[in-house]
């Protein structure tokens, strides 16, 4: 009932991902969109909010360049905000309505958004394996690979882990490091020196069968 609570991109993190969303743009605006993961964090209708937004700019929308800005805007959002985010997007309904709608053949999406969507799909559905209250993700990747869906070869130790922020250390450039963080997103293995001062902390991910 979306429709009930007026223009999606009205609210503070609305406005911001309309901006780093819109079709002019001719790349991410990575700083932007790590103040889209700052407002889900810290505001109590940050998550709902984003969601929404998101939701608006990518279900319908032909545009898909828009719609790959986006889904790199729900990707950043899900690596860098927590618990509270994670359990609306990884809901049966929210993938289900949003990101297998967008590749529905009778959209006809470019072979771009239609990989970047079942990565993520996988990605999460292999991070969020172990947790109770997010593996809707994981029933509706289950059923899209018994209805004989291929999914892109992904080698799933290569992916980025899902994280989820730490408080900023108070002497530190937080803002700074995690831009450096989006830019280069941490992948297992990584030297420690090279991490941000106050890195992520990751999901322990499920070893999928």
């Amino acid at each position: 009932m979306d429709f009930l609570l007026g223009n999606p991109f009205s609210s503070p993190v609305g406005q911001r991902i309309e901006k780093a969303t819109d079709g002019s743009l001719q790349s991410e605006d990575w700083a932007l969109n790590m103040e889209i993961c700052d407002i889900i964090n810290e505001t109590e209708e940050g998550p709902r909010d984003a969601v929404r937004a998101v939701k608006k700019r990518i279900v319908g929308n032909k545009n898909f360049h828009e719609v790959m800005l986006a889904l790199t805007v729900l990707e950043t959002c899900v690596k860098n905000c927590g618990h509270r985010f994670h359990v609306l997007v990884a809901s049966q309904d929210f993938v289900e309505s949003v990101l297998v709608r967008t590749i529905l053949p009778k959209n006809n999406p470019p072979t771009i958004v239609h990989d970047k969507v079942l990565n993520l799909i996988q990605s999460w559905a292999d991070a969020f394996r172990s947790s109770p209250d997010l593996t809707g993700v994981v029933a509706v990747y289950e059923d899209l690979r018994r209805k004989g869906l291929e999914f892109p070869m992904t080698d799933l130790d290569m992916l980025s882990p899902i994280h989820t922020p730490q408080r900023p250390c108070p002497s530190q450039e937080h803002h700074q490091d995690r831009t450096r963080w989006a830019l280069t997103p941490v992948s297992e293995g990584t030297p420690a020196s090279t991490l941000p001062l106050c890195p992520p902390r990751p999901y322990s991910r499920a070893t999928r069968p």
